[in-house]
């Protein structure tokens, strides 16, 4: 007999060798507001179909944990893939990218004709019909030679190029029905859990919209992000140029030599983009409206800092005086920053900052008078003045910097005719193949990881733990501004992830096994090993990434 430890209970359960978590599950009571669809063994997230063969510590999950919203997702994507094949006679699908409180997705007819309101309606009937069956999903191991045997003569591609890269000498993949695929994490037991979604048309694609992460019993809030498309589609365009449109292609050419030559066409496409947001500014700085105020956000780790010190050689380039600050600089003191429901500081509150203050001298800086302005203590705690003083003249722009920028609340004293506007995120500009996108923040997050563990300010473990409250944050008080951006800026990369391995890997790997964090530090060094690692030593020092790697040729 086994010696089962259950987290949801405390309490242990004796139970036959290869029993099921499923099997288990049965035998327990606790309180289960919505329906438990995977489960952490041993802080190491798993399907309810995994059988124990030695003691272990169990915690089930319900979907508005992230691990197991990650399962619920990847089984609908599944289902959503082998709806699409059939209902259109062998299409392609693609899983591009998150939005609008969903996932995008595009669907090639062999014909090459444009989805209809009736082709999305038919589609979703077929996804209905595959849940009320309660299809089962089966994971099956093999060798990495017999996977790409098989995915090969179904024409995924995607996934040959990216097993064909792999370290290892065995996979999984899953089947749905009959129907095979490859995804990089556990799924559900069949189809029959996946009770809350929808398909929509949307663009010229389809939205396959998902359960709100605090109601699962619901679905996530739609909301309009035609910008942020754009975005993502111009990456898009980029990569099917330059034929990179997955981690197998970005492998590939990494093997054949090609990693100086990505790095410096990465590099050159950022930095073109600055370019052209700064030569925006000088049109409107000259035009009708006079442009007087830039305002720069995005969330954490998206690279803001070291953007907007790009920026300001680029408007010096162009004629113009930067004159730059940071909200940060006027948060309120220590004593006085609004706390969180569990009582820790919440730093990303918009009254964090003394929004009073920093628009006084905002309007005093624009009216041409010479301004004091403060510096925050971030080891005292104490906004503390110390002579540091600016004035605006003919010529001047004035950046301010912070993730509350675009706030409106901010600065509503101040003419927006006068104001540019730009949003940075990482809109992560690949994907594993062409079912298994990578989510935008899991490459904020290793960023995140790496910098505060190089600069001595958090452990690995302390990173992960803070992370659900950042995201929490950050949709409460940035993303709902994002299309109000005159221009996105991109800071992801193409080389990044195989960058960024070589440094988080060890980093990762210090998490102890017996901390809730190593679920996600396991995800983490799974995920970042489907990329082949890279040296930094090409990485130029003004690049965005050095503000994490370190090296960086902009102080503070």
């Amino acid at each position: 007999m086994l010696h089962i430890y259950c987290k949801n209970t405390d309490s242990y359960l004796d139970v036959q060798e290869g029993t099921t978590l499923l099997e288990i599950l049965d035998q327990l009571s606790f309180e289960q507001p919505f329906p438990i669809i995977s489960a952490k063994v041993n802080n190491v997230s798993q399907g309810l179909r995994f059988r124990v063969y030695n003691n272990r510590d169990v915690e089930f999950l319900d979907a508005r944990t992230p691990c197991a919203m990650r399962v619920y997702v990847r089984s609908l994507f599944f289902l959503f893939c082998k709806a699409a094949y059939e209902v259109f006679n062998g299409c392609r699908t693609y899983l591009e990218h998150p939005l609008s409180g969903g996932f995008y997705c595009n669907i090639k007819k062999k014909d090459d004709t444009p989805l209809t309101e009736d082709d999305v309606n038919r589609l979703r009937d077929r996804m209905w019909a595959i849940v009320n069956e309660k299809v089962a999903f089966h994971r099956r191991e093999v060798q990495i030679s017999e996977a790409i045997k098989m995915f090969r003569e179904r024409g995924y591609i995607d996934k040959v190029r990216l097993l064909d890269t792999s370290e290892d000498v065995y996979t999984d993949y899953y089947l749905l029905g009959d129907s095979p695929d490859y995804y990089y994490g556990r799924l559900l037991p069949n189809a029959g859990y996946l009770q809350v979604w929808d398909v929509q048309n949307c663009f010229d694609g389809v939205l396959l919209r998902v359960p709100d992460r605090r109601d699962p019993t619901r679905l996530a809030d739609y909301f309009p992000q035609p910008k942020t498309f754009e975005v993502f589609r111009e990456n898009l365009r980029w990569n099917i140029i330059t034929r990179l449109n997955n981690v197998g292609d970005v492998n590939h050419l990494i093997r054949r030599g090609g990693a100086s030559d990505l790095i410096k066409v990465s590099e050159a496409l950022q930095e073109k983009k600055i370019v052209q947001i700064a030569e925006e500014i000088e049109r409107r700085y000259y035009g009708e409206n006079k442009v007087r105020l830039v305002l720069i956000t995005g969330p954490s780790s998206s690279g803001k800092t070291t953007f907007c010190k790009r920026l300001s050689i680029q408007l010096l380039a162009c004629g113009l005086t930067p004159v730059s600050l940071s909200t940060d600089d006027y948060f309120v003191n220590r004593v006085d920053t609004p706390l969180l429901e569990n009582g820790q500081y919440d730093f990303d509150n918009f009254d964090t900052v003394d929004h009073a203050a920093l628009q006084r001298d905002l309007l005093k800086l624009l009216k041409g008078e010479e301004v004091e302005l403060p510096t925050y203590n971030f080891k005292t705690g104490i906004r503390e003045y110390n002579g540091k003083k600016k004035r605006m003249r003919e010529g001047s722009v004035l950046l301010v910097e912070g993730i509350h920028a675009l706030n409106p609340a901010l600065t509503d004293q101040i003419d927006d005719a006068c104001k540019y506007r730009i949003f940075i995120s990482t809109l992560t500009s690949i994907n594993l193949d062409n079912h298994n996108c990578i989510p935008p923040a899991d490459n904020r997050l290793l960023r995140r990881i790496v910098r505060d563990y190089n600069a001595g300010a958090f452990t690995a473990l302390e990173s992960i733990r803070q992370w659900p409250n950042v995201l929490d944050a950050e949709e409460k008080w940035i993303l709902p501004y994002q299309e109000n951006a005159d221009v996105m800026f991109n800071s992801a990369l193409l080389v990044e992830f195989a960058v960024m391995r070589n440094h988080a890997d060890p980093i990762l790997r210090s998490i102890p096994k017996n901390c809730p964090e190593y679920s996600e530090a396991h995800r983490l060094l799974k995920f970042i090993h489907y990329f082949l690692a890279v040296s930094d030593a090409e990485i130029p020092p003004t690049s965005l990434l050095r503000e994490f790697l370190g090296g960086s040729s902009f102080h503070n």
